[in-house]
């Protein structure tokens, strides 16, 4: 199924004409005491694509343009980096930086939600009021891959999708098998995966960076954790939507969230 876009914002905002964002229109949101650019794109129920580290790379575009094109209203936040900017062994550091000292994400602690998560239950709920439809999808990437799984928390997250989360940081074993929730959280999505709501999760099966967070989906989530895990092929493996792509799990992703929501 394809779209087309309109060819302005509901606020009248004008879609970037140039570039590897062409056709996205960029806005902002403010929400519990957070702000962030936003870009949004395509006609249809909500899905929130969130960026991996060092922020929204072309692949990360390619991708959300993917899902666009599935039938999709598309928001990427931009949390850090330059939107836009190919990936490189300098800007991976300067943005893991900036990621580690923010105070929006908890990289570190364990049994803690990060604060940005009540920002994305926000934006959803904003996005949906829009443009309606059965609920709101979101895809988190990296140290963003829990994030959907916090914004399961609100019935309006029918789709959450967790490309491998990895924070927090996978430094021992305990923080490797932590799903970055607080308790109430925690609670909240075990009760609504026993209600039905089902959670995709991708990974490389030699990828540090996940840990052992595979593991607790199952014993907490059950069934309704369905798990893509793809053999490693090189070390570096990680990001399987967009650096190191798998063809067929995109299509499943996408797959997941037409099933979901159209």
């Amino acid at each position: 199924m394809t779209t087309t876009d309109n060819p302005t914002r509901p606020d009248g905002a004008v879609p970037i004409r140039t570039g590897v964002l062409a056709g996205w229109t960029l806005g902002e949101f403010s929400a519990a005491d957070i702000t962030f650019p936003t870009y949004r794109r395509g006609i249809g129920p909500a899905v929130i694509v969130i960026h991996e580290i060092p922020g929204i790379t072309p692949l990360v575009a390619k991708f959300a343009n993917e899902v666009v094109g599935r039938g999709f209203t598309v928001v990427m936040p931009s949390m850090v980096g330059t939107p836009g900017q190919g990936p490189s062994q300098l800007y991976l550091a300067q943005s893991m930086l900036k990621i580690c000292i923010a105070n929006e994400f908890t990289t570190m602690a364990m049994k803690k939600t990060s604060p940005v998560i009540a920002w994305l239950r926000a934006l959803a709920r904003n996005v949906h009021a829009d443009v309606g439809g059965p609920g709101v999808g979101a895809v988190g990437m990296c140290f963003s891959g829990g994030f959907a799984l916090g914004m399961m928390v609100d019935d309006l997250m029918v789709a959450p999708v967790l490309a491998q989360p990895s924070m927090p940081f996978s430094i021992g074993k305990e923080r490797g098998a932590d799903l970055n929730l607080s308790p109430d959280d925690e609670a909240a999505v075990i009760e609504r995966a026993q209600h039905g709501c089902q959670v995709l999760g991708l990974r490389f099966t030699d990828d540090k960076l996940v840990g052992d967070r595979f593991s607790t989906l199952r014993e907490k989530l059950g069934d309704a954790f369905i798990a893509i895990e793809l053999p490693s092929e090189k070390k570096q493996d990680h990001s399987t939507l967009t650096e190191q792509r798998d063809d067929t799990s995109v299509e499943r992703v996408l797959d997941f969230f037409a099933a979901k929501l159209l």
